[in-house]
């Protein structure tokens, strides 16, 4: 803007235009333009202390003045929008410019506009969200010190590894000390992060660890499977660090000093004797660490979080994710797969293939070339347990299984009464069910040979010799018994004359049948 002040001030002083103009930094015509415009309005120095160059140019040049007064947006709304995913100031730059127009003012350009947004977010102690915004990664490691636990009996001293997460936007970090730096204890770091912020972040930003990344890559890493099985529980990504670029998340990178100082070694003179413990006075000190007032701004990394970033997160899943471990096993002749000494079925189709166990706390299960073919509730206890699905088994096992006492009871049930009789008879008289069961099959299989009308009659008449029942008796009477047959069809006449008389064919064979 012009100097309209310094201009009529260096003119009462009577210095030539040509040094009004090199001390104001403008021309000449715009020194003479100004002086002219103030004569003719009778304004004169000196001024009021009030009177800036803005209202002296609305006095002066009452048409550039509205030119000028143009559209600026609320930023407060601008704000908020940044805190949305996928939303930029050149995005929101493009929808004000449209505003504007269709009101007929006219727009800041780009570049004023993200000078007003930075001012803005100065003046106002706001949280720059240009390249991080609320709840769009949680950075993830292991502290580079340890701490220790000692065994209360042996003495012998334990170490402890601490794992960090920590939010960029609020910088609300969470810790949680273990005694491996193994897959379970990583896992369970990241449940227990998402459980203390309350919510879930879009994406999860680790370092190229063993446990996490089986092969890094700038492009497309390949995620450990369990860790991949857990970003899609808590519907996350993960988008690992690339190799000794600890640039990629340095939040986390300058929380993990921050607590080397804050908790290790703030607790390095107390002594305990339990993880639990450790991870109590940890808690402590890291509440303490999370309500530490910032140093630059006004808040600390806690009320940052609760107005900033808490809103954003997504909701945590209606169940917490189980931790499984994968493993490969051969399908043996008996249709069933080892696991922790304990056997489960797989259909018998599968037989010699290699097939994938997924075993969690409470299930295990059975995939063939990432399709699930089988699931179990876990066993516990007894060595040598067997847990098997009647689908599971083939055609002829399937017959076995089902040959039961309720089995051959509607078995006899549909042949007739003297039939269900025997096989009642049978099962209540046997002194062994096993051997029970074997006879009643026997007896069902003489439904194959003779009718139901034949054998339903020989029950009855075995009934009547003995409440005893045989299966040699069954067998007699059907074999010499001609009245047993007395309903059959013919057909069935003819097969019994067939036996009776040797290899006679009978008349009916050679087209007499009158005879």
């Amino acid at each position: 803007m012009v100097k309209y002040r310094e201009i009529l001030r260096l003119n009462s002083q009577e210095v030539t235009k040509r040094g009004i103009a090199s001390s104001c930094r403008c021309s000449r015509n715009t020194i003479t333009e100004v002086l002219e415009k103030a004569k003719e309005k009778g304004i004169s120095w000196p001024l009021p202390e009030e009177m800036g160059d803005k209202e002296l140019q609305k006095l002066l040049f009452p048409e550039k003045h509205a030119t000028d007064e143009r559209y600026l947006p609320d930023m407060d709304y601008v704000h908020r929008e940044m805190a949305k995913n996928g939303v930029t100031l050149s995005l929101l730059w493009h929808e004000y410019v449209l505003v504007s127009r269709n009101g007929k003012t006219i727009p800041y350009s780009y570049r004023q506009f993200c000078r007003a947004y930075n001012q803005f977010a100065v003046s106002t102690k706001a949280t720059m969200r240009i390249k991080r915004k609320p709840a769009e990664s949680l950075e993830v490691d292991w502290a580079g010190s340890s701490m220790e636990v000692k065994d209360q009996e042996t003495g012998e001293i334990h170490p402890v590894y601490l794992f960090v997460a920590t939010l960029p936007c609020s910088s609300y970090s969470y810790v949680e000390g273990f005694y491996s730096m193994d897959s379970l204890s990583w896992i369970t770091g990241h449940i227990h992060a998402f459980e203390f912020i309350g919510g879930v972040t879009r994406t999860v930003v680790p370092d190229n660890l063993k446990t996490g990344v089986e092969k890094p890559s700038p492009t497309e890493p390949i995620i450990n499977r369990t860790y991949q099985e857990l970003a899609e529980h808590y519907q996350t990504v993960i988008l690992p660090a690339r190799v000794r670029k600890p640039k990629d998340k340095p939040s986390v990178e300058g929380t993990v000093g921050i607590i080397t100082t804050w908790i290790i070694a703030s607790l390095r003179n107390q002594v305990f004797f339990s993880l639990h413990e450790l991870n109590e006075a940890v808690r402590l000190k890291l509440d303490e660490f999370n309500q530490k007032e910032f140093q630059k701004k006004k808040g600390s990394r806690l009320t940052a979080f609760l107005e900033e970033e808490k809103f954003a997160l997504l909701p945590l899943p209606a169940s917490q994710y189980e931790m499984a471990h994968w493993k490969k096993a051969i399908v043996q002749l008996d249709y069933h797969i080892s696991e922790d000494k304990m056997y489960y079925s797989v259909p018998y189709e599968y037989i010699k293939h290699v097939v994938e166990i997924r075993v969690t706390r409470t299930m295990v299960e059975v995939f063939f070339k990432h399709f699930r073919i089988a699931s179990h509730k876990r066993l516990f206890g007894k060595e040598g347990q067997t847990e098997t699905t009647f689908d599971h088994l083939p055609p002829k096992h399937q017959q076995f299984v089902t040959f039961t006492p309720a089995h051959f009871i509607e078995w006899g049930v549909s042949i007739g009464p003297s039939t269900e009789k025997a096989v009642r008879t049978i099962l209540q008289n046997g002194t062994n069910e096993k051997q029970a069961l074997k006879l009643c099959l026997a007896i069902s299989k003489l439904g194959i040979q003779y009718s139901e009308q034949e054998l339903e009659v020989a029950c009855e008449k075995s009934l009547s010799f003995s409440p005893r029942m045989s299966l040699n008796t069954i067998k007699t009477i059907l074999k010499t018994e001609r009245d047993v047959i007395t309903a059959s069809p013919s057909r069935n006449k003819n097969i019994s004359l067939s036996k009776e008389h040797g290899f006679v064919r009978g008349a009916d064979y050679y087209g007499r049948k009158n005879k």
